[in-house]
């Protein structure tokens, strides 16, 4: 794929989005308050929040927002970070800990929320998240972070092998995790639906507007594009797993991954009946995560690890196709007609980060595969800093950058540890 066009990537999503609000390319010099660099969800919710502050913000997306992994990921809402709430407080203190824990399992309930109040029609359903676990040695991990957020008081439950088939229609998971506040979106709709209630609160947006450069001049930041500068008081660099040198070293913070997804046509009804009736979204619990859920056409969209290169079709991911059969016989033979990719950001700590590298500069990145909500409810928080200063606290550690060692190195380490996974994956280890 040439990665210097601006047409969205080919996906399902694409196909089925409503047509995109117009965000032409900037064409003139512009003084704002707020530049964010960056048009996914993080930066497309930090506009809208600021915008409804009644501060002027400006969006510069490279292409068009919603292009990355904000528009074609798993469309999976789920609470809660990738360490379990004893390891955050161990980490980062009672106080932050306890915020962090507080603010990354209500993700998704800011969101949904969100949704409903600037009325966005993107297939949004609250109905659940299931962690769950295929074999019985992880099952004591999914059991540990369930009793470790039951403690704490929230609305989640433990369901055994026979719960579990009632609720997804397959045998194969001896334990889960359920968290009620999660869901599911189409989320190039929901992107599309952001900027729309972005721009209609006076927030600008422009597509097609890479940032060349950053640099300070005469007390603000002036950011070149390709036909017109921005200079500005506070600049947010939202770019994920897109992110280059525009700030020093940031690149080497993340590794850049592909998650890829396959999707089904709609399933016949007899059939879409026994596959996740509940309609909860499930991730795996395992070394190498797979991930699943079935969208309000009865689609099958099940992702997970794929090539470290764009896609355009199902057959880049064959393993997920035969996976799904296992899983439901009555899926043999079922037609797959969409398979697509994205980059998103892992992190070596497997938090999302804040920086604050300059005055006037903040960094949000590293949502680690739970972006769509994460991001979201990130939006306000990043507002409210840009506005607050560093008077105005966050549920996140505001941390340094600190490129990771042998960076260089991550395409290869990348292959290692997935090919090393499934093997763990598949003998139960």
């Amino acid at each position: 794929m040439n990665q210097k066009s601006f047409a969205l990537p080919p996906s399902l999503y694409a196909d089925t989005a409503p047509p995109p609000v117009a965000t032409p390319a900037l064409d003139a010099d512009r003084n704002v308050s707020v530049a964010i660099i960056g048009g996914g969800f993080a930066g497309l919710s930090t506009a809208l929040h600021l915008a409804e502050q009644g501060t002027d913000a400006i969006v510069l997306e490279a292409r068009e927002p919603g292009w990355g992994a904000s528009g074609n990921n798993g469309g999976q809402l789920n609470p809660g970070l990738k360490l379990d709430p004893d390891a955050v407080e161990a980490t980062f203190g009672a106080d932050l800990g306890r915020r962090m824990i507080a603010f990354a399992y209500n993700t998704p309930v800011f969101t949904f929320e969100l949704i409903r109040r600037l009325g966005i029609a993107c297939e949004a359903r609250q109905n659940g998240t299931l962690r769950a676990a295929c074999h019985e040695s992880h099952a004591a991990a999914v059991e540990t972070t369930a009793q470790q957020c039951i403690r704490r008081g929230m609305p989640v439950t433990v369901l055994d092998r026979n719960a579990l088939r009632e609720v997804t229609g397959t045998d194969r998971y001896a334990r889960a995790m359920f968290d009620p506040r999660g869901g599911d979106v189409q989320p190039l709709s929901y992107a599309r639906g952001l900027v729309r209630a972005a721009l209609a609160r006076g927030a600008a947006i422009h597509g097609q507007t890479p940032a060349m450069s950053l640099r300070r001049e005469g007390g603000r930041w002036r950011i070149e594009t390709p036909r017109a500068a921005v200079r500005a008081e506070k600049v947010l660099i939202a770019t994920n797993g897109f992110s280059g040198d525009l700030w020093p070293g940031l690149s080497r913070t993340i590794v850049p991954l592909f998650s890829s997804i396959a999707a089904t046509e709609p399933l016949p009804e007899e059939i879409a009946r026994q596959v996740m009736p509940t309609r909860s979204v499930l991730y795996e619990s395992g070394h190498i995560t797979v991930y699943y859920r079935l969208d309000a056409s009865n689609r099958l969209l099940m992702g997970g690890r794929g090539p470290m290169h764009w896609i355009r079709d199902p057959s880049a991911v064959a393993y997920l196709m035969r996976y799904a059969p296992k899983l439901w016989p009555a899926l043999e033979g079922i037609k797959w007609t969409h398979g697509w990719n994205s980059r998103l950001a892992m992190t070596a700590d497997h938090y999302p980060h804040v920086h604050e590298p300059a005055a006037g500069v903040l960094i949000y990145l590293g949502c680690n595969g739970r972006g769509v909500a994460l991001a979201s409810a990130m939006g306000q928080q990043l507002a409210r800093r840009l506005t607050g200063g560093e008077t105005a606290a966050i549920d996140l550690p505001i941390t340094g950058i600190k490129p990771i060692r042998f960076h260089a190195l991550w395409p290869l380490a990348v292959k290692s540890v997935v090919l090393y996974g499934r093997i763990r994956d598949r003998l139960g280890l």
